[in-house]
């Protein structure tokens, strides 16, 4: 279907390969003999499963017997053109589907065996009634806004690859721990991917948060106005909502949250600093780690808008410079 050629002068169409009945038969298939072809370039390998999620069309049998065959070659292909490949399948219009076949092919046990092994993982079906872990990432993917940002693609992604190596049962399934070794494997992942070290960073926070809505609403009010101005919150925002929609369907916590972001206003969240490094000084204290712990307990006394005035920021880090003393 890519191999149809248009003559310019009488606008029609020339086709060599049988691809207008491929088009309409909704058909991929190689030109030629598909061992050829994808010798030729392997990263024709994923392409194919591309196309077939972007485009809703099914793989020619042959073609795809070849491709479920040489799914390990994939990794003479550098990692640049294949996380190219992979993004372009996971913000496309279908990334479930691209998912899936990216699983039944090798592929996807090839380039990232860690997700890959998300398939056939239990999960405690009171909290996740779809199935295994994999379903429910594809479960997530299906139900996200296209396109979908890359970052929050590959957080989709990569936010439960911590489950099988944490799993375990005792009065229940659990993976304790999940998300911070996730956010570990992420990082790695992110690296072997060639991801930028800002984009890299913003997938591994997103991973690494991805279970904090859980406590929002037991949160003192300075750490969720902390969490609420994370940069890049709306992008937590939405995992957490793709999260409870591909599981139990609690959207308490999301909604909390939203209410709380038109509640507080911008100097709520980030009210100007009442006092510096310089006043704690003036107070004889000498520079060094008690520097951040006191200002960062001033800062949580504005956000629960217990002190307001640069006055009574002074009355209490005097009162609280003698309980050090």
């Amino acid at each position: 279907v890519n191999a149809l050629f248009l003559d310019p002068s009488s606008g029609a169409v020339l086709d060599f390969v049988g691809g207008q009945k491929d088009l309409k038969a909704g058909l991929l298939r190689t030109v030629g003999e598909p061992s050829e072809r994808f010798a030729e370039d392997r990263l024709r390998l994923i392409r194919a499963v591309r196309f077939a999620a972007q485009l809703g069309f099914q793989i020619e049998e042959k073609t795809w017997g070849e491709v479920c065959a040489r799914a390990d070659e994939l990794l003479q292909v550098s990692w640049e053109r294949i996380r190219d490949e992979l993004i372009k399948i996971l913000t496309g219009p279908a990334p479930d589907l691209g998912l899936r076949l990216l699983l039944k092919s090798g592929i996807l046990r090839a380039i990232l065996p860690e997700v890959a092994d998300l398939d056939g993982v239990p999960q405690p079906p009171e909290f996740h009634p779809e199935g295994d872990v994999f379903t429910h990432t594809c479960l997530m993917f299906s139900l996200a806004q296209k396109p979908l940002d890359p970052a929050l693609a590959l957080a989709v992604l990569l936010h439960d690859v911590g489950k099988p190596p944490t799993f375990s049962v005792r009065e229940r399934i659990r993976f304790d721990g999940h998300a911070e070794l996730g956010a570990l494997m992420a990082a790695r992942i992110g690296r072997q991917l060639r991801l930028s070290s800002e984009q890299n960073e913003e997938v591994v926070d997103l991973v690494r948060n991805h279970l904090r809505f859980i406590h929002v609403q037991e949160m003192r009010e300075s750490t969720l106005k902390r969490f609420l101005r994370k940069p890049n919150f709306e992008k937590h925002l939405e995992l957490h909502r793709l999260d409870c929609l591909g599981s139990h369907g609690d959207l308490s916590s999301y909604l909390l949250c939203r209410q709380k972001l038109e509640e507080f206003s911008r100097e709520k969240m980030r009210p100007k600093p009442l006092l510096g490094g310089h006043d704690l000084i003036a107070e004889g204290l000498e520079p060094g780690p008690l520097f951040s712990v006191l200002l960062g307990e001033l800062e949580d006394l504005q956000l629960e808008d217990r002190i307001s005035t640069r006055q009574e920021a002074l009355e209490w880090l005097r009162t609280r410079i003698s309980k050090l003393d």
